[in-house]
């Protein structure tokens, strides 16, 4: 099966909600909330799934989808919901046939709370399943640094399309990787099918630009490999991440940025290696945070395990129970950078 319509779908899809999620990220009022888990929300997370989920339906009416967000904080707070609503609306793609294949505008407020709910299957192994992560990096965001907003399909528990939304990436592929932030020469597309490689396309108002085929970089030299790693260190250890940088002879400092944007950012060779350590050894990963970027980075050519050399297993619903950590790298030195991590971890 070539997933083309399914591909379309989902860049339109992320490229109309980049729209939304912009116009939020200039505005010093991000309509804040905090989950039960203490994670922040904004209006953005709420308005970029709304759309998302609403063009899905649209189109796959039978597929199941994993949303991060849910309805009840806009149910109980009207004047909220009203203005997500509000940001909805004009939340529309300039190309008038590629607005339609997403099934046009959210038709009410209803609709909107509707679509928003419509994130609660449970994952799992069969059939066809959709994760959604409407803005990832909600601190990155908060803060005005890299987000990105995320949508793979996956198909009896494999990753089979993946699309991540970058808007503050720089549209060249061959920009080193970094952690600024500009209005000028940014947003980016990334994307890919299983089995077809991966790409990137400037992010537009309207149709889909022209894509490019991205590979990783390869390293010859270990030691002046560029190391991409989380900001927040509640995700992502970062004194284990500097003793393992220490042990393979990396001196160049880590790139510290939010988002599945690391993925994108190694996947077309703006850094090397990402390396996502476990914090504590209860915590666990989302499914949605990692799906599409899974699957572009290893379409580029890298090799995306646990810290233990294991595939990630999106087969088993909303986490990542079965694996701790992330180990991304060019497949040449995949393994030398694992056999570090071991080393690191197993003398903890």
């Amino acid at each position: 099966m070539s997933y083309n319509e399914e591909l379309d779908i989902a860049l339109l899809a992320v490229q109309r909600a980049t729209l939304l999620t912009q116009k939020v990220f200039h505005n010093n009022a991000k309509g804040t909330l905090s989950k039960d888990d203490h994670s922040p929300v904004t209006i953005g997370d709420f308005g970029a799934q709304a759309l998302i989920i609403s063009a899905l339906r649209h189109n796959f009416p039978n597929d199941e989808i994993v949303g991060e967000e849910e309805a009840s904080p806009l149910r109980d707070n009207p004047s909220l919901a009203e203005q997500i609503f509000a940001l909805v609306r004009e939340s529309k793609l300039d190309d008038a046939s590629a607005e339609s294949q997403l099934g046009g505008p959210v038709k009410d407020l209803d609709a909107m709370l509707t679509a928003i709910d419509a994130g609660n299957s449970s994952g799992g192994s069969k059939g066809r399943i959709w994760a959604l992560d409407p803005v990832d990096g909600t601190k990155g965001f908060l803060r005005g640094g890299q987000y990105a907003v995320c949508l793979a399909l996956i198909v009896d528990g494999d990753v089979m399309v993946g699309v991540l939304g970058c808007p503050n990436l720089p549209i060249d592929d061959a920009a080193p990787v970094s952690a600024d932030v500009g209005r000028e020469g940014k947003g980016v597309l990334f994307a890919a099918v299983q089995g077809q490689g991966a790409t990137s396309r400037p992010l537009t108002s309207g149709a889909l630009a022209s894509a490019k085929t991205i590979t990783m970089k390869e390293v010859g030299d270990i030691t002046q490999a560029t190391f991409c790693e989380s900001v927040e260190a509640a995700h992502s250890c970062h004194g284990d991440q500097a003793e393992i940088a220490k042990r393979l002879g990396i001196t160049k400092e880590s790139v510290r940025m939010d988002s599945q944007a690391k993925y994108g950012s190694i996947a077309r060779g703006a850094g090397d290696l990402y390396l996502r350590l476990p914090v504590r050894k209860d915590y666990v990963e989302k499914i949605w945070d990692h799906a599409a970027g899974d699957l572009i980075v290893r379409e580029a050519g890298g090799e995306v395990t646990d810290a233990e050399g294991k595939r990630l297993d999106f087969s088993i619903g909303r986490t990542l129970k079965a694996n701790k950590g992330v180990v991304a790298a060019p497949r040449g030195v995949h393994g030398e950078v694992l056999e570090v991590v071991k080393e690191v971890l197993g003398a903890k």
